[in-house]
């Protein structure tokens, strides 16, 4: 009796050690990627003498009604202007509903935005080149950026795709979402904008100073569908059809962010 009681007791020890072992090597998630700006790069919003106005998407709350529909779905629905629309929507429950049945289609929308890859690129757009020549100097020239002309940066979606708008919309969420960076389709440098940082051309060199304004290189796939809102009874709820996905990219500029890079030669270049 003494023996099958200890072998019992070892096969219950081996029963609770074995799952502690095999949760031990459960896989760790990776960590989210973190979106680094590199000391090239700066903020000029102060010193731009274009004062860009903020591009401020905040998510659109939607109502309790709102939110009973979307959850109705079986497709994810993140349109902003969807969402709007359904905010402005009313729709009066009555005792008498009994048999009560329509179906009211809504249209063909981009439902919901899924990003797939987000990738800056500091020196998306060359938008000036301050430059020196100091080949008959003795001693070294400090040069500072000073913007010479006023440059427009302008994104855009990398293909044409039906409700451009309304996709742009959801990418630039997401894109601002990930990166935490201040992001705009369209975005301007002013003539005369300068920043204190000095770079040094030695004697005998010629001096360049090229700025670049960055931008967000975003990619993922769009979710199509045609809407339809159903009452039934008091019941009410949205009913998607002819679901279509479709990949797409754009060029986001990064807004009022300059990257430098400084390059001093004997020849000219």
């Amino acid at each position: 009796m003494k023996k099958n009681a200890s072998l019992l007791l070892c096969l219950l020890l081996m029963l609770t050690i074995i799952p502690s072992a095999f949760a031990q090597k459960a896989p760790v998630k990776p960590d989210a990627v973190k979106y680094q700006v590199p000391p090239s790069v700066r903020n000029i919003s102060k010193e731009n003498t274009y004062p860009n106005s903020t591009q401020d998407l905040p998510l659109l709350q939607p109502s309790d009604l709102t939110k009973k529909l979307i959850n109705s779905s079986r497709i994810k629905i993140q349109n902003p202007d969807l969402i709007r629309m359904l905010n402005e929507t009313s729709i009066n429950s009555t005792p008498f509903a009994i048999g009560y049945r329509a179906i009211i289609y809504l249209g063909q929308w981009p439902l919901n935005y899924e990003s797939s890859e987000t990738s800056p690129n500091w020196e998306y757009q060359k938008i000036n080149t301050n430059y020196f020549d100091n080949r008959g100097g003795n001693v070294p020239y400090q040069i500072k950026y000073v913007q010479e002309a006023q440059k427009v940066i302008r994104g855009g979606l990398t293909s044409k795709i039906p409700n451009a708008e309304e996709v742009k919309k959801m990418m630039l969420l997401k894109a601002m979402e990930k990166t935490r960076l201040p992001l705009a389709f369209e975005t301007i440098i002013g003539a005369g904008t300068k920043n204190d940082h000095i770079y040094n051309i030695p004697p005998n060199r010629l001096g360049y100073l090229y700025a670049y304004a960055p931008g967000v290189n975003e990619k993922g796939k769009v979710t199509y569908g045609e809407v339809y809102l159903m009452l039934k009874g008091s019941k009410k709820f949205i009913v998607i059809k002819n679901v279509t996905s479709q990949g797409i990219g754009a060029w986001i500029p990064v807004q009022d962010y300059v990257s430098f890079g400084f390059a001093a030669s004997e020849r000219p270049r």
